[in-house]
């Protein structure tokens, strides 16, 4: 814009609203005119926008925990209820609001880390993520897979070398990796013993974490204890199983507050989570709380 066009404020305004005040030095003393105080109105107005525009920047965002993991996690759909993935329930357990964590749950049915990488939904994590998130990864029900060359990984090999790139692509977006190992399958010998069925993965997933400085939630440990306190007969509640369908692996309502529970405990006790972070943690949650939204068309 030329000279002549720029706006005059002392010529086309009766009262100096901007004009600068004159400022005079006497022995490191600076005194004011009193044209200052014509414009001292404007003057705070605009201190008390920036003020409250700098106010509203410190204000805290909520963080989002953001679930890389397979169907034991996954949101599940009308079609499929009751079965229910520990990802639908952990919401009940973390506080809301600008403070609070908020869940969004990308865990998919018959994923492993290295399908789930490779089918690029790690990527679609990793350009919504941001600093201060939490990226929590639960792989291995498919990574065992042996016979299944799009989803199989060893465990001292191939399965670390996947887990790495959650923790690589999640720190380098600001945010925090954490590891879970994967909750157990319902499974007891003959004298009633609830018996581990992921062979080398966790203590593979919980070496790695020592290395890279991960927190790990035990959720096949703990898993595994739940069941052999609850028995072969009551942990049948606590899966998708049925006269006509014996499911062993996925969760009813139940199953899933409960798995959900555990990960919200090791949170708090991983440090990952503050306190004011949680909440229900003693409390009964009622299996009614859990809902099946229809399933998105594609």
């Amino acid at each position: 814009m030329s000279a002549a066009g720029r706006i005059r404020l002392g010529a086309q305004f009766p009262a100096p609203l901007l004009v600068l005040p004159d400022v005079k030095v006497r022995h490191n003393v600076v005194s004011m005119s009193r044209r200052h105080f014509a414009g001292t109105g404007v003057l705070a107005a605009v201190a008390v926008a920036a003020s409250a525009g700098s106010a509203s920047a410190r204000t805290p965002r909520p963080r989002t925990l953001y679930i890389a993991g397979d169907s034991t996690a996954a949101q599940k759909y009308a079609d499929a209820a009751p079965e229910t993935g520990w990802g639908m329930a952990l919401p009940f357990f973390l506080h809301r609001g600008h403070r609070g964590v908020r869940v969004a749950n990308h865990a998919m049915n018959g994923r492993s880390s290295k399908s789930f990488a490779d089918e690029g939904r790690l990527d679609a994590i990793l350009s919504a993520i941001a600093p201060g998130d939490l990226l929590l990864v639960q792989f291995a029900h498919n990574d065992e897979k042996a016979t299944d060359p799009v989803r199989y990984t060893e465990p001292w090999s191939t399965y670390q070398d996947y887990l790495r790139l959650y923790v690589e692509g999640a720190r380098e977006a600001g945010a925090r990796p954490v590891f879970a190992t994967s909750v157990e399958r319902r499974r007891f010998d003959a004298e009633g013993r609830a018996v581990p069925t992921h062979g080398e993965y966790p203590a593979a997933m919980r070496e790695l974490a020592a290395e890279l400085d991960v927190p790990v939630l035990d959720l096949q440990a703990l898993s595994l204890e739940l069941w052999h306190k609850l028995g072969p007969e009551p942990s049948k509640a606590y899966f998708n199983w049925a006269a006509e369908k014996q499911d062993n692996t996925h969760f009813s309502p139940l199953g899933a507050i409960e798995v959900a529970r555990l990960v919200a405990d090791e949170l708090l006790r991983t440090r990952v989570l503050a306190p004011r972070d949680l909440r229900r943690l003693d409390d009964e949650i009622p299996a009614s709380w859990i809902t099946w939204p229809t399933a998105p068309t594609t």
